[in-house]
C-alpha cells in the first residue's frame, strides 16, 4: 500500500499535519530488541520544529508514546505503534488554502487524484508525516545495532544555494555536524552559509541544497541483484521524502564524464579481507554492498511556501495572487538530516533481515 515502506522490516505512517496526531506502525521488528520511548525521542528531537532561528517556529514538543509492541523495555516481535500528538497546528492560517492552490505544493495534484483534500497544512503531503519515518528509523537503528554493533549512519548538510562544505565522508564526525544549527561540518564558511539562509528568510524566500550520507562499518551482501538493488531501494527511500529532487550514489552523475579506467575500483587484499582502493561505487556493486563505506547524496528543492506574493489559481480556475501565511522553514535541510538517516536505517534493517532469512551462514552475519 502507498503508506507502507519495506518488506520484512516494514513501516506504515499515518496522520495529517493538522489532525489529532501523527505516527507509525512498525511491523517485522524482531523480538527482544531493547527499545524505549527515550530511544525514539532523541531522534524526534533532532527533526522537531522550532530548533533555531532558521527553522519553522511551530511549537511542537513531538513527544513519542509507544502504544504497543514492547514490554519492560524490550520488543515483543509484534507490531509497534508509536503516536505523536499535534499541539500547535493553527489551522486558521490555512483558511484561504481551501480555495487556492499553492504553487509547487501537492494541493492541485492531490485534489485531482482523490477529489478531496485536507487543506489544513497539506495533510498527508506535509513534512510532518516524516515524524513516523524518524520514529520507525529509530527502531530500525536499534535492530541494526544488535546485528552490526560497529555500523554508523551519519548525514550532514553539504551544500546550500551553491555554497559547499568541504569534509571527508570517511572521517567526518557526528559531533562536528551537531555542533551548529545548520548541521554543517565546515567551520570555515558556516557563517557565510547561515547569512545566505537568513537573507532569504528576510526576503520571504527560501533556499535548497544537498544532504550527504555515509554509512561506516557496512557489512557485505546487503541488497539484491535485480529490482531491489541496495542503491535502488535507497533512491526510492530518499526520493519519497518531501522536497527531495535528486539522488546519486558514489560517483553519481560524475561517472558520465569519466573513462572506465578512471572509474573502476581496483581490488586489493588487506590481510584476509578484500578491499577497493577507490570507492566510486559508493559501497555498492551489482546492487549488493561490498563492505566499503556506503556513500550517497540527496538534493532538496527550496521550500515551496513563501512569505511573498506568488501567482496561482483558485479551485474554480480564477487567477489570483497568493501571499502565504503560517510558519515555514526558509531552508529544510537541517531538519531533513535526521530524516535521511532514518530512511537509510529503514532500508538497511530491511535488507539485513532479508539477508539473514536468505542464508543463515552468510559471512555478513
Amino acid at each position: 500500500m502507498p503508506n507502507t515502506f519495506g518488506h520484512l522490516f516494514r513501516i506504515t505512517t499515518w496522520g495529517e499535519s493538522h489532525g489529532k496526531g501523527v505516527g507509525v506502525v512498525v511491523d517485522g521488528c524482531p523480538s527482544r530488541i531493547p527499545l524505549t520511548e527515550e530511544d525514539i525521542q532523541k531522534e524526534l528531537d533532532r527533526r522537531r520544529p522550532g530548533q533555531s532561528k532558521i527553522t519553522t517556529q511551530r511549537k511542537e514538543k513531538d513527544i513519542a508514546a509507544i502504544l504497543s509492541g514492547t514490554f519492560n523495555g524490550m520488543t515483543l516481535g509484534t507490531p509497534i505503534m508509536i503516536w505523536v500528538k499535534n499541539e500547535d497546528a493553527r489551522p486558521e492560517a490555512y483558511a484561504e488554502m481551501e480555495y487556492i492552490y499553492r504553487p509547487s505544493h501537492a494541493d492541485f495534484t492531490y485534489q485531482l487524484k482523490y477529489g478531496i483534500r485536507n487543506w489544513q497544512g497539506g495533510g498527508r503531503a506535509s513534512a510532518r508525516e516524516t515524524i513516523g519515518r524518524v520514529a520507525g528509523g529509530a527502531v530500525a537503528g536499534k535492530v541494526l545495532h544488535t546485528i552490526y554493533p560497529s555500523l554508523e549512519v551519519i548525514s550532514w548538510v553539504s551544500e546550500v544555494h551553491g555554497l559547499k562544505a568541504m569534509c571527508d565522508p570517511n572521517t567526518v564526525s557526528k559531533e562536528s555536524i551537531e555542533s551548529n544549527i545548520l548541521r554543517w561540518p565546515d567551520a570555515s564558511n558556516l557563517e557565510q552559509v547561515l547569512k545566505e539562509i537568513e537573507t532569504a528568510q528576510r526576503e520571504g524566500d527560501s533556499v535548497g541544497g544537498v544532504i550527504e550520507c555515509v554509512v561506516r562499518g557496512m557489512p557485505t551482501g546487503l541488497g539484491e541483484p535485480v529490482f531491489d538493488k541496495l542503491e535502488a531501494d535507497l533512491a526510492k527511500a530518499m526520493l519519497s521524502l518531501p522536497a527531495s529532487k535528486g539522488f546519486e550514489i558514489g560517483s553519481g552523475f560524475r561517472a558520465a564524464r569519466m573513462k572506465g579506467s578512471e572509474h573502476n575500483d581496483p581490488f586489493y587484499m588487506e590481510g584476509n579481507k578484500v578491499r577497493t582502493r577507490t570507492n566510486w561505487s559508493g559501497g555498492v556493486q551489482g546492487g549488493i554492498s561490498n563492505g566499503e563505506n556506503l556513500y550517497f547524496r540527496v538534493a532538496f528543492k527550496p521550500v515551496a511556501t513563501l512569505a511573498r506574493e506568488q501567482q496561482t489559481v483558485t479551485v474554480t480556475g480564477e487567477e489570483v495572487i497568493l501571499r502565504a501565511r503560517g510558519r515555514h522553514d526558509p531552508c529544510v535541510l537541517p531538519r531533513a538530516v535526521p530524516i535521511v538517516e532514518a530512511m537509510t536505517k529503514l532500508v538497511l534493517a530491511d535488507h539485513a533481515l532479508r539477508q539473514k532469512a536468505l542464508d543463515l551462514t552468510a559471512k555478513s552475519f
